[in-house]
């Protein structure tokens, strides 16, 4: 399976990923792209979609994750989380579904943090809540088609750049995940049948069962 990066800013990450995609004899290639910007977000699927010959799978996992606490969130910050967390899911969507086939597949990454109360980060859960609702829409609206829309909710994974080692296990209880987990989870819904449509796994060791 041939892969096309999106980045917005960290070019030296997205191009040691394609670098190691390449040891592993895939065909991979990264663009820049602001996908809070609409238009950026269809212009980034056509240009994969040219890149790779056409597109069989798109995975929205852009994402910004930040403290918001109520009392000193700002519009701008408000805009930003929804704009890159949940807007750009629907405008990188609306332009795959003109070019993919059926049998093809979007695999959007919301959050368990949509499930919960996290009062610092009301936008964040917001935008993630908003990534699951529109999960099922977009399944209803693409089932005719034959693609299917499905979502990974991963629970704690990764340690945020802005949580200390202590917070994090305060956060987690000692109880974390592996990316290799989520991987698992989203490689399922790139293979699995339309039929399977519509669905929000969550991936986070029975942690919101």
């Amino acid at each position: 399976m041939d892969v096309v990066i999106s980045y917005h800013r960290s070019a030296t990450l997205a191009a040691r990923t394609v670098r190691d995609l390449e040891r592993h004899g895939v065909q991979a290639v990264a663009f820049a792209a602001d996908l809070a910007r609409p238009a950026a977000a269809r212009a980034l699927v056509r240009r994969a979609a040219r890149a790779l010959g056409g597109l069989d799978v798109l995975v929205n996992s852009a994402a910004v994750f930040e403290r918001t606490p109520l009392a000193h969130a700002t519009p701008e910050q408000y805009d930003r989380l929804l704009n890159v967390n949940l807007r750009s899911v629907f405008f990188c969507t609306q332009a795959a579904a003109t070019i993919m086939d059926p049998g093809s597949h979007v695999v959007n990454i919301g959050d368990v943090g949509a499930l919960r109360a996290w009062p610092g980060y009301i936008p964040y859960t917001v935008s993630k809540a908003g990534v699951h609702a529109l999960t099922r829409g977009l399944a209803a609206a693409l089932r005719p088609r034959g693609i299917a829309v499905n979502c990974v909710a991963p629970g704690a994974v990764l340690r945020p750049v802005h949580f200390s080692p202590a917070r994090w296990r305060v956060v987690t209880r000692g109880h974390e995940g592996r990316p290799e987990d989520v991987v698992d989870a989203v490689l399922y819904f790139a293979r699995c049948s339309p039929f399977v449509t519509g669905q929000v796994l969550r991936v986070d060791g029975g942690e919101t069962a």
